[in-house]
């Protein structure tokens, strides 16, 4: 990953996705995460408490039903990070909470395989110690002194990880190749094209930017580079297709033209990257 510490109290890091598009990102900070983690946690009781206590209202807490409330909580205990990661663009409710949310380390598409390994990860520096330390008589009868102490250090050194690396990642980011990163707030894009550039002499619609994608992004950005005789007889066709597939009207000053599209193309394409929507080219949805 191409990354560079824009500024160290913040958290703001640049990548370079895999199309080549520099990407601003701000790492989600340690308190942002547990927040999101613990409301989680809360949810997961909850939907285990709940279910557990229809269970037996309707079957009894027999042997069968007993088995099958385990069953549910270890099927909501095992999915529910997964489950929501995968359908919402890498959040959960307690992550969209925190304003926070999963994304793949180098810039790509969150991956569900990435998604799945994370978060088994899990199991290895959350639950097992968790339960251990809780059930310690039922999981190991036998357990010798020391093993409180080893199960101990061993929670800690996981919680803490985050706290001694520069992106702030678990181990379950290390292995799966993800970051944790502070969710943009939607911004409309005017108020983002003035950020970008505030002499901007072209204002699109979200229609209008919503034609094209990454592919054509980096072809205008090709063209916009040119440097040899006929770049001014490029830059006029290129134009000219433009404006012809996003139906503008008026005279332009072609070369301003294009560059305040691609400016304002590149802020939208940035900014639903961010939110886990990516639109490879015309032909793609989004």
């Amino acid at each position: 990953m191409k990354a560079a510490v824009l500024d160290d109290r913040k958290l703001e890091r640049r990548i370079v996705t895999p199309e080549g598009i520099p990407l601003r990102i701000e790492v989600a900070r340690a308190g942002d995460r547990a927040g999101g983690f613990l409301l989680d946690l809360l949810i997961q009781f909850l939907a285990i408490g709940i279910l557990m206590l229809l269970v037996g209202m309707v079957a009894g807490f027999d042997e069968w039903g007993g088995a099958f409330a385990l069953l549910i909580a270890f099927l909501i205990r095992t999915f529910y990070f997964t489950w929501f990661e995968m359908r919402w663009q890498g959040r959960t409710p307690g992550k969209r909470a925190a304003g926070t949310r999963v994304m793949d380390a180098a810039g790509g598409p969150l991956r569900s395989e990435a998604v799945i390994v994370r978060n088994l990860m899990r199991e290895l520096e959350f639950w097992i110690p968790l339960v251990f330390l809780l059930f310690r008589d039922q999981v190991w009868p036998d357990a010798p002194p020391w093993a409180g102490t080893l199960f101990s250090i061993w929670a800690f050194v996981f919680l803490l990880m985050p706290l001694f690396n520069r992106n702030r990642l678990r181990a379950g980011d290390m292995v799966a190749g993800t970051i944790v990163v502070l969710a943009p707030k939607a911004v409309l894009l005017p108020d983002l094209s003035a950020a970008a550039a505030t002499d901007a002499a072209h204002t699109f619609t979200e229609e209008q930017l919503s034609i094209y994608g990454i592919f054509e992004l980096q072809v205008l950005e090709d063209v916009l580079r040119r440097t040899d005789p006929a770049r001014r007889d490029a830059f006029e066709a290129v134009s000219k297709q433009i404006r012809k597939k996003i139906r503008w009207e008026g005279e332009v000053k072609t070369e301003r033209f294009l560059r305040d599209f691609y400016a304002a193309l590149r802020a939208r394409l940035e900014r639903k990257m961010l939110l886990g929507k990516r639109k490879k080219d015309k032909f793609a949805k989004g």
